[in-house]
């Protein structure tokens, strides 16, 4: 007999997951992230754009683009490179 909070919505299913994977998949995701933002920041920099500026000027909005573009870049080439690195591991070729 079901418990009267028992529903398919509130089924967890049990998987087995490695700790050592979730680690690397969470501190890549964050290196990737932090990484990116940092360049993107210091190409914002380079090019004259002060993130940190008194007010919302053009230069401040377009160095705060860069730094969240650099964020997402970072992201994804953290993942891709997972998802390289799990494919050498597993032989697929794809």
């Amino acid at each position: 007999m079901k418990s009267w909070f028992s529903c398919n919505a509130t089924t967890v299913r049990k998987t087995a997951v490695n700790n050592t994977s979730l680690f690397v998949e969470g501190l890549s995701d964050a290196v990737g992230f932090v990484g990116g933002a940092l360049l993107g920041y210091w190409l914002g920099n380079l090019l004259g754009l002060d993130i940190f500026a008194a007010g919302y000027s053009n230069s401040s909005i377009f160095g705060i683009v860069l730094v969240g573009l650099g964020g997402g870049l970072g992201l994804q080439l953290a993942r891709r490179w997972r998802a390289r690195r799990k494919a050498k591991d597993t032989g697929d070729k794809s």
